[in-house]
């Protein structure tokens, strides 16, 4: 009999824990977050060109713009988080630091191209045009349009330099820049 006192009180005990109804519940939380749009560009393996000496020291081209190789710098890991980005350019010429008004046969500006590639499909160009005087000094140019988000390497080359008229080169210091801007493209296509 002790055997099915135990028994009956081990049903018992059990009995309450299964009779009492247990309810759950579940409820959502959403998370949300935003990520903006960004670009960056590489810092430059170079942040100065140094062409030397602009002009030539000797031959029948003497104190005219010499030849010059093309200068490269990359802009490493750049970068933009969206589709629709482009590179664009913006170079000036070197001109002297003497602003006055060079002398018939003289010029006092040197004429680049500057052109980036490994951003999307086409390059983006620009060509300065300065008047021998220095004035006009400024270009733009405008790459195609990265249809993706990008990581590359922008590699921007200056080549080409010449003076106007190819006339001969006032003596002093030259100097120029190239502003390099990654970025949305222009709504409504390429330039």
């Amino acid at each position: 009999m002790n055997c099915k006192y135990g028994l009956a009180l081990i049903a018992l005990v059990a009995l309450p824990a299964t009779a009492a109804a247990q309810s759950t519940e579940s409820g959502t939380v959403d998370v949300v977050g935003t990520v903006r749009s960004i670009c960056i560009l590489g810092d430059p393996t170079s942040a100065l060109v140094d062409l030397g000496q602009l002009s030539a020291a000797s031959g029948p081209r003497t104190g005219r713009v010499a030849v010059i190789p093309p200068q490269t710098v990359t802009l490493p890991g750049s970068f933009c988080n969206f589709a629709g980005s482009a590179v664009s350019i913006s170079a000036t010429a070197l001109t002297a630091a003497d602003a006055t008004n060079p002398q018939a046969g003289f010029a006092r500006a040197v004429n680049y191209t500057a052109t980036a590639t490994g951003w999307a499909a086409g390059a983006s160009l620009a060509t300065t045009g300065a008047a021998r005087d220095g004035t006009g000094p400024t270009a733009e140019g405008t790459g195609a349009t990265q249809p993706l988000p990008q990581v590359a390497d922008i590699s921007l080359t200056l080549s080409s330099f010449t003076a106007p008229g190819d006339q001969i080169l006032v003596s002093g210091n030259y100097s120029g820049n190239v502003i390099v801007t990654l970025g949305p493209a222009i709504a409504g296509g390429e330039n």
